[in-house]
C-alpha cells in the first residue's frame, strides 16, 4: 500500500499550537514534512522573498519521524522552497494551518495561510487550508482530527485543477457541530480600519484594526455557516479572471 505524504505549512509559524497538533493528528496517517515560517507571518497574502537568501534551518519539534524546517520566509516561500528544493518527491497533500482565527470571505485575499495552499495548487498539488474560527481558548484537537479525516475521504477523488479547499471550523466542540457545508466566499469588510495616533515626539502614526461587518444574510457563505456552527469547506480557484467580462472588453473602444 502507497505511504501518503503531507508537507504541512502555516502562518503562525513553525512553533505555533496549531500545527503542532495538525502534524501529530496527520502522522497517523501519513509521512509528514513540515516546512514552516521561524515565526509569525500572518496576512502576508502571496508575498515571497526576492531581495535576501532565505535560509532552512533543520528542527526536531515534531518528534523524529518527522523532517522538518523552519524558513525565514513567507508562507508562500515555505512551500514554494520546500516543493523545489527541499523535499525529494511531491508531496500527495499540502495542508496550510491550522491557523488561530477565521481566514473568511475576502480575507482570504491577505491570508498567509490560504496563500500557502494557493502556492501548492499551483504546483498541481492538492491543497488544503484550515483554520479554527476563534483566537482564544481554542482547542485544536477535533479540529486536527476532522483535517485527517477529510484527507482520508478525498485523497481518491480526482482533485481540481488549480483549485484548493479553504476549511473554517468552529471553535465549538465537537458534539455541538452542526455538520459541514460547501460554500462561497463570503462579505467581510472593516469599518474604521485604521486608528490615528501620536507618538512621544508628537509625530502621527496609524494602527490597522477595525470593526468586522459581515453579511449574515447570505446562507450558502462560508460567513453564515461559520456563525451558525456549521464547518465550511469553499473550493477556491487561483485563476482570477473575470471571464464574463472578456467579450464585454472585447467592444470598448480603447486606444493605444
Amino acid at each position: 500500500m502507497k505511504i501518503l505524504k503531507i508537507l504541512v505549512s502555516n502562518d503562525d509559524g513553525i512553533y505555533a499550537e496549531g500545527i503542532f497538533t495538525l502534524v501529530k493528528e496527520l502522522s497517523k496517517i501519513a509521512k509528514v514534512f513540515v516546512v514552516a515560517p521561524d515565526r509569525e507571518r500572518s496576512a502576508t497574502a502571496h508575498a515571497i522573498t526576492m531581495h535576501k537568501p532565505l535560509r532552512a534551518e533543520k528542527v526536531e519539534i515534531f518528534g523524529p519521524e518527522v523532517t522538518a524546517f523552519k524558513i525565514n520566509g513567507t508562507p508562500s516561500d515555505c512551500v514554494k522552497l520546500a516543493l523545489d528544493a527541499l523535499l525529494e518527491e511531491p508531496p500527495d497533500f499540502v495542508i496550510s494551518g491550522i491557523n488561530r482565527g477565521p481566514n473568511l470571505g475576502t480575507d482570504v485575499i491577505y491570508s498567509g495561510t490560504v496563500s500557502a495552499a494557493i502556492e501548492a495548487a499551483i504546483y498541481g498539488i492538492p491543497a488544503i487550508a484550515a483554520s479554527v474560527t476563534a483566537y482564544e481558548e481554542i482547542s485544536f484537537e477535533y479540529p486536527a482530527e476532522f483535517i485527517r479525516k477529510l484527507c482520508g475521504s478525498i485523497k481518491n477523488k480526482e482533485f481540481p485543477k488549480d483549485s484548493l479547499l479553504n476549511v473554517n471550523i468552529p471553535n465549538l466542540e465537537r458534539e455541538k457541530i452542526k455538520g459541514i457545508m460547501i460554500t462561497h466566499l463570503g462579505t467581510r469588510k472593516y469599518k474604521n480600519c485604521f486608528h490615528k495616533r501620536c507618538d512621544p515626539r508628537g509625530k502621527d502614526y496609524f494602527w490597522l484594526a477595525g470593526e468586522v461587518i459581515e453579511d449574515l444574510l447570505d446562507i450558502d457563505s462560508d460567513v453564515w455557516a461559520v456563525k451558525n456552527g456549521y464547518i465550511s469547506i469553499t473550493p477556491i480557484h487561483f485563476d482570477l479572471t473575470k471571464y464574463e467580462l472578456i467579450d464585454t472588453l472585447k467592444t470598448w473602444d480603447i486606444d493605444y
